[in-house]
């Protein structure tokens, strides 16, 4: 009996190649394992995304690897991210990464907190 291949998993986000560009640029510059994104309480209007450079990864952080660029998902936050394009964008005022997911209901007024629901509910 032949065994079953295994079964791929989806990419938890989309990273645009404005934001592989950016990630190339960082890991160039910063010794570690990638950009561990996740989501925590707070803000007004309930939650809101971290980035942090991780230095290893995580036990149970899901790894979205794309031409040298690497985003570690805190597992935490897999629900609530699925889906998601993470961008890049510069502008005369700011210039960050943007997540663009399907799972946001709302955003506050300034922009820095945003109500989520777990994908697929």
């Amino acid at each position: 009996m032949a065994s079953a291949s295994p079964r791929s998993r989806p990419q938890i986000i989309k990273v645009t190649p404005a934001a592989i560009a950016r990630l190339q640029d960082l890991m160039r510059k910063q010794v570690g394992a990638g950009l561990r994104v996740g989501v925590k309480n707070g803000g007004c209007a309930g939650m809101e995304y971290t980035m942090e450079w991780a230095t290893e990864q995580g036990k149970f952080d899901e790894v979205v690897e794309q031409d040298g660029a690497r985003v570690l998902i805190d597992a935490k936050a897999v629900m609530f991210l699925l889906g998601t394009e993470m961008d890049y964008q510069e502008t005369t005022l700011k210039s960050g990464f943007v997540f663009n997911n399907p799972n946001q209901i709302s955003a506050c007024g300034c922009g820095e907190s945003v109500e989520l629901k777990p994908a697929g509910a």
